[in-house]
């Protein structure tokens, strides 16, 4: 008999663990005390074992996006919030980003609300990548009206021939031109504020330019609503984000959105000279977009807020920040998803403790809600499927009374 390896008897505890929680009808107390940062953690091969036989990688309360290579991942985020098949489900706006330049698009995605109302994706400096003009052909934005009828948004330091060959498709281009990132957040800012009517939104949130791991739960926030992401280093403020405070002539909230280690006190005591500053954060980029997603600014109304059943989640790696700007919009429309990180290929005590807090509880009858749902973003080389199982249970609605779904009227 061949020797099991350390990694098969993980993965074998880790599927032994979701099939004793399902049948038990409330996985909850069964997976209390556990390291569930070591479950799901395997090689490519033990997740090949797992779905070889699968025709679908998609589960009840799970959609994967199941690619790695952020062209890939931004056009099938498109084609799954965006079917296109009417005016209603067109965009207005495409924004097209530099790919590989996570500085600039990250701030980008804002424009991904309305009036734009339209996806965020990815061409190289000098060429539109086929996939991606296939995509923006299928889409037909409408253009929007708030904005000129523009159809496609350039973002970043592109050469000139590619506003041609989107202008030669027949489409109305406009450009947002720059490389720096915190010019170009100011000039994204800008523009937001002009194509929907010219006033600026009191808050803004304010991230790191050099830790992205906890800026990117901004990303679907800002996709979400109107509020822009600025950039601050650790130790400084950089002019073009002094300026777009200014502009909001000391009445800014400001959202922090980091630990003190990312983004430091005497930088959050310099922000004061322009609002009122609040400091979101946690102690890793997972804990981080816990507390993001458990935010709520009860006089302003900033922030999610997600403290109990019913919502949605994007999960994505730490690692993986291309491909996960794009993915912010499952926040715009849908399941208006928040953000999650996964630091590892696992779930973290934390994350398992936060989503056992929201999972969705019934009393007599399953089909009336509230249901959760979650898009995990990437192949099983980035997030193993057996952590798409555990996810999957963890969102799933189950009896307050522990007695599973067989024990309902």
């Amino acid at each position: 008999m061949k020797r099991l390896t350390l990694m098969s008897v993980q993965l074998l505890m880790g599927m032994a663990v979701v099939l004793t929680a399902c049948n038990n009808g409330n996985h909850t107390n069964n997976m209390q005390g556990m390291d569930h940062s070591k479950m799901g953690h395997g090689s490519s091969g033990a997740t090949e074992q797992v779905t070889q036989n699968l025709l679908t990688l998609n589960t009840k309360n799970v959609t994967r996006v199941n690619h790695d290579d952020p062209v890939k991942v931004a056009i099938t985020t498109s084609q799954t919030v965006w079917p296109a098949t009417m005016d209603q489900n067109r965009p207005n706006t495409v924004i097209l980003g530099l790919k590989g330049d996570w500085k600039v698009n990250l701030p980008s995605v804002t424009l991904i609300h309305h009036p734009n109302n339209g996806p965020l994706l990815y061409a190289e400096k000098d060429r539109i990548p086929a996939d991606t003009m296939k995509e923006i052909q299928r889409l037909k934005p409408l253009g929007s009206l708030a904005n000129g009828g523009v159809q496609v948004i350039l973002i970043g330091d592109f050469a000139t021939n590619v506003k041609r060959q989107l202008e030669e498709k027949g489409f109305k281009v406009d450009s947002i031109p720059g490389k720096e990132p915190a010019q170009m957040a100011n000039k994204l800012d800008a523009y937001y504020a002009k194509a929907s009517g010219g006033k600026l939104p009191e808050g803004v949130i304010v991230g790191s330019l050099d830790a992205p791991q906890y800026t990117l739960p901004a990303a679907n926030w800002i996709a979400h609503m109107p509020e822009p992401l600025l950039y601050v280093k650790k130790d400084s403020i950089p002019n073009p984000t002094v300026d777009a405070l200014k502009k909001r002539a000391g009445k800014a909230n400001i959202y922090i959105l980091g630990p003190e280690q990312v983004i430091s006190k005497a930088v959050e005591e310099q922000l004061k000279e322009y609002g009122k500053v609040i400091r979101i954060s946690g102690a890793n980029p997972e804990e981080n977009a816990i507390a993001f997603a458990q935010y709520k600014d009860q006089d302003t109304g900033f922030g999610w807020g997600v403290t109990e059943p019913g919502h949605g989640f994007t999960f994505n790696r730490a690692n993986r920040v291309d491909a996960a700007i794009p993915t912010a919009a499952f926040a715009h429309l849908g399941k208006h998803a928040p953000m999650l990180i996964l630091d590892g290929e696992g779930l973290s005590n934390k994350l398992h403790e936060y989503l056992m807090r929201l999972q969705p509880k019934f009393k007599d009858d399953p089909t009336v809600g509230p249901y959760n749902h979650g898009y995990v973003i990437g192949t099983g080389k980035t997030i193993p499927f057996v952590t798409q199982g555990m996810i999957d249970q963890m969102l799933e609605i189950t009896s307050e009374d522990g007695g599973g779904h067989g024990g309902h009227h």
